[in-house]
């Protein structure tokens, strides 16, 4: 599975970490990390060249790390098909997959270890989608509301 993980300043030494630990795990990792941290740097810069990356391989996931994680989230939501949840906890990063079948998972690395990380992205990965009707419901709701404002 191929996973594409970026983030700025806020989330460099932990996405670095995170990194190894995935590709340890198996997972393939396309990174859009700075080659060097810079206090000043945006987020953007990072996220929108992951996110055209992401869209290019629609099954696989995005991994975001930034301070508070909702900069990341936001800016990922803009973008078509991207359906991108910030999770703090495990439990709530599997109702992301299960409910929503989100395909991307901000992580705000500033509230949380680097365990817990860990753990909250192993989670999101490894949690499938439910199918369930009210879910697909959901998200062919989403998708034509999606279709509208990104004629």
């Amino acid at each position: 599975m191929k996973i594409v993980l970026a983030c700025d300043h806020g989330g460099f030494e932990t996405a670095k970490n995170l990194k190894e630990y995935l590709l340890g795990r198996g997972y393939e990792v396309s990174d859009f990390i700075p080659k060097n941290f810079d206090g000043e740097d945006d987020y953007p810069d990072y996220i929108i060249p992951a996110m055209k990356n992401l869209q290019k391989s629609p099954d696989s996931f995005g991994v975001l790390l930034c301070r508070n994680g909702v900069g990341a989230s936001l800016l990922a939501n803009k973008f078509r098909g991207i359906r991108a949840a910030l999770s703090f906890n495990k439990k709530h990063a599997q109702s992301a997959r299960t409910d929503d079948n989100a395909n991307v998972l901000a992580i705000p690395s500033d509230y949380l270890s680097d365990d817990d990380i860990r753990e909250i992205c192993l989670t999101f990965l490894e949690t499938k989608f439910t199918g369930l009707e009210r879910h697909l419901r959901r998200l062919k709701k989403v998708e034509l509301e999606e279709r509208e404002n990104f004629k």
